[in-house]
């Protein structure tokens, strides 16, 4: 998968936890509503970094594995987990690299 996506996440200001998030392509964009447990929300906070970067890198983690039209439109970011169990294994790679920097799978 490539990863030549611009990644927009801007927290609700309503709603507590929730995060509005775009994926831009060249020539399209989808829009997703991710959402954050505290257990995850405290887990990312040990690694030094806020919910919205985390929800960015677990995008970025997502975009490497699927294409955008596959994410859904509405998750809460546990749900990540049961498609890919290697998440909180990898996600501090995501978190250590800069936004733009995936990884190229064909």
């Amino acid at each position: 998968m490539s990863s030549k996506h611009a990644i927009f996440v801007t927290p609700d200001p309503v709603r507590p936890a929730t995060f509005d998030v775009a994926i831009r392509e060249a020539r399209s964009e989808s829009r997703h509503r991710v959402t954050v447990q505290a257990a995850d929300a405290a887990r990312w906070a040990t690694l030094g970094v806020d919910p919205a970067e985390g929800v960015e890198a677990a995008m970025r983690f997502l975009l490497d594995r699927e294409p955008k039209e596959s994410i859904l439109a509405a998750f809460d970011i546990d749900v990540i987990r049961r498609y890919f169990p290697e998440i909180d294994e990898a996600l501090p790679s995501y978190l250590a690299r800069p936004s733009g920097e995936g990884e190229d799978r064909a």
